[in-house]
């Protein structure tokens, strides 16, 4: 979570979504990555070897590689992988583009090479012809949720903290959340075999940036993930209803607010925006929130503080201001032999302190906080500094960053924690930071701050979280009708209505969510919870009104019965994705899969689970499948059409072809014009029922 920047047109704060004028572009474009402090600052603190300086410096003004992670499942995720090396990195292998090969790379250090760079910028991508394909690829698959486009260092701080699925994980600065879906990703990592008992909270102490954290995991389908909005120094303790202590966590992430001079390879602005006041202003605001996670920490957890910031002042003066609090109930973990394809720097141990006025400061001057200094030689023997990791650009064609790595050891001073918690409740209220003016005042004078409520955006959802009866009355349509088994937790649904009642949609949510959600003196700020489970249909949808969402098919799998599933073959799999709404009688006539015909015809109308069995290591499919009175349609959407069509099948579309649904719905309102026969009009009624359904 590093320094952020906007830039606003002249008319105003909107931002322009018209075509930019030539003059804008190559002021945009040709902006000097030159900045004198900057270059004279991190000279002398000798971050990197004086024969290195020429190369770090060149790294850090071009522009950075394209990245991206496969997600998923073991077996899902390597499908992908396999796609993308027989498709993509075969036909670019020894390209050669403005002198740059542009054959992709794995990152080194991403496990089973699941991590890829492309050593160009995403323009080039874009705009070349000869990579259209891989661009068709790369949405595809990202608006999916198969890939997620992040920056290379941005990747390193999840893979350290070693999430396992029974895991309470808390992320205290998340937004806007590529490390946070990473957590859950984790999280989910044993899905195949049983669905994880932790959770991860996301916190954020904008209000709309935590909105931000809803649409980025979304696309996870987690019921284990929930989204908070607090400022992280004075972030809640939480006591779970009838438990004796409050919850601690397993797993954190402080990805702290920072002044982002690692990040001057993707934000231009970094480079004119650059002062040594920066990160002085932000120390203490980093000092707080390490504190307060270190407090929310459980004995035997891990800690990962991260910046994309090359000043100490901003990372080892803040890891050693909490070990010089914090003494031996905390350490620092060696991960030398983590990542191991990972060229990283030792810490420092040892840095110069410089000024506002870019003067040289020596410890004890009134204007720099004590704790921005470097540790005294009888400290640093025991801090082991050198344990954090340093990410330099020209090491690996990345941005800059800095990880560490802390684990609780003893949290049994109780007396001293709660000390802390008050001086640090204390100071914040009596005095504000100071800060540097400009950008990085803003930034953390807002995060020290109680943050304004702002203006939702407009899919934000305030509503409460009301929890369902098992045995109220619609659930009671869907538990037989689907045949749930005893296993699932049917006390685990709610609705976001005021009326508590089951109207339109009806969520889920895993158990310990509920327990948090339940609270009793309820102080967590709560965002977001839950993944719809049922969806309400017309009247004449069948025996049960409510159909399953998509979203959590993966959920529910192992608890429906056998009465509402059945299986085809990839032939009429193929049909089904590009033809919308067929008739049974059509399907059974065209003699596709005379056993899905055989199925079909015993199923009564309503939401049906199609499996598809596929050969090898390959996973198999399982698909939402609708049937109406006379015809069928495949619940999926556009965009998973046209990434299974191009997985399963080979067949490549475009991101202008319209849906399926759509071309159909053209063609029957074409029929209707033309006639009003009672036909025709049966017809379109189906038809619609049917397409409120996928």
């Amino acid at each position: 979570m590093g320094k952020r920047n906007f830039r606003k047109n002249k008319g105003g704060s909107k931002k322009s979504f018209g075509p930019r004028s030539e003059a804008r572009q190559n002021s945009w474009t040709d902006m000097a990555r030159e900045n004198a402090k900057w270059e004279t600052y991190y000279k002398a603190l000798q971050i990197v070897p004086e024969e290195e300086w020429d190369t770090f410096k060149t790294h850090c003004q071009e522009n950075l590689p394209l990245t991206f992670r496969i997600t998923g499942s073991r077996k899902h995720a390597d499908e992908i992988k396999e796609k993308f090396l027989k498709d993509h990195v075969a036909k670019l292998e020894g390209v050669i583009f403005e002198d740059q090969e542009l054959t992709p790379k794995n990152i080194g250090y991403y496990p089973n090479q699941l991590g890829w760079q492309i050593n160009v910028g995403k323009s080039v991508i874009r705009k070349n012809a000869q990579f259209a394909a891989t661009q068709r690829f790369l949405v595809m698959e990202t608006d999916v949720g198969n890939i997620s486009r992040q920056e290379a260092v941005s990747m390193i701080p999840p893979l350290l903290m070693d999430v396992q699925p029974h895991h309470a994980v808390l992320d205290m600065c998340a937004a806007p959340g590529s490390k946070t879906a990473q957590l859950v990703e984790a999280l989910h990592s044993n899905d195949e075999e049983a669905l994880p008992t932790g959770f991860v909270m996301a916190n954020d102490s904008d209000y709309k940036r935590s909105h931000m954290l809803v649409h980025q995991v979304k696309r996870m389908n987690s019921a284990n993930f929930v989204v908070v909005n607090h400022d992280a120094q004075l972030f809640p303790r939480i006591k779970l209803n009838n438990a004796s202590e409050f919850l601690k966590f397993d797993r954190i992430l402080c990805d702290v607010p920072c002044s982002g001079d690692g990040t001057m390879r993707k934000n231009i602005n970094v480079w004119k925006d650059f002062t040594v006041g920066n990160a002085l202003g932000l120390h203490p605001l980093q000092i707080n929130i390490l504190t307060r996670g270190l407090q929310l920490l459980k004995k035997g957890g891990r800690l990962v503080y991260s910046t994309c910031s090359l000043s100490p002042v901003e990372n080892e003066a803040v890891v050693a201001a909490a070990l010089r609090k914090w003494g031996d109930q905390i350490r620092l973990v060696d991960c030398e032999n983590e990542l191991p394809g990972l060229v990283r720097r030792k810490g420092l141990s040892n840095w110069k302190v410089f000024g506002k006025d870019m003067e040289e400061r020596e410890r004890g001057c009134e204007d720099i906080v004590e704790t921005a200094f470097p540790p005294t030689e009888e400290e640093a023997s025991k801090f082991n500094l050198d344990r954090c990791i340093r990410v330099y650009p020209h090491l690996q064609n990345t941005g800059g960053f800095f990880i560490t790595v802390f684990e609780k050891i003893d949290t049994e001073a109780e007396t001293a924690g709660k000390r802390q918690a008050q001086e640090e409740s204390s100071e914040l209220s009596s005095k504000k930071t100071k800060t540097e003016t400009g950008a990085s005042n803003s930034t953390s004078e807002q995060q020290l701050q109680q943050p304004k409520k702002e203006k939702l955006p407009r899919n934000a959802n305030e509503e409460p979280f009301n929890f369902l009866e098992p045995d109220n009355s619609e659930l009671a349509k869907c538990w037989p009708f689907y045949e749930f088994n005893d296993k699932f937790d049917k006390s685990c649904t709610l609705v976001r209505n005021a009326t508590g009642e089951p109207l339109r949609t009806i969520y889920y949510v895993a158990p310990i969510i509920k327990e948090i959600l339940q609270i009793f003196d309820q102080k967590l700020k709560i965002i977001h919870a839950g993944i719809k489970l049922f969806v309400s249909q017309r009247n004449d949808a069948g025996d049960c009104p409510w159909r399953i969402q998509n979203e959590s098919l993966v959920t529910i799998r192992a608890f429906i019965g056998a009465n509402r599933q059945v299986s085809s073959n990839l032939k009429l799999l193929e049909f089904l994705f590009q033809e919308a709404f067929p008739k049974v009688e059509t399907i059974k006539n065209m003699r596709l899969d005379p056993e899905f015909s055989e199925q079909i015809e015993q199923k009564s109308e309503g939401c049906v689970f199609l499996t598809v069995k596929r050969e090898g290591d390959l996973e198999d499919l399982f698909l939402p499948l609708w049937k109406g009175k006379t015809n069928l349609n495949l619940m999926v959407n556009k965009k998973d059409t046209h990434e299974l069509l191009y997985r399963v099948f080979g067949i490549e579309t475009s991101a202008k072809d319209e849906g399926k649904e759509s071309a159909y719905m053209k063609r029957i309102q074409e029929k209707k014009e033309q006639s009003e026969t009672p036909e025709v009009e049966s017809e379109t009624k189906e038809s619609e029922n049917s397409a409120e359904s996928a």
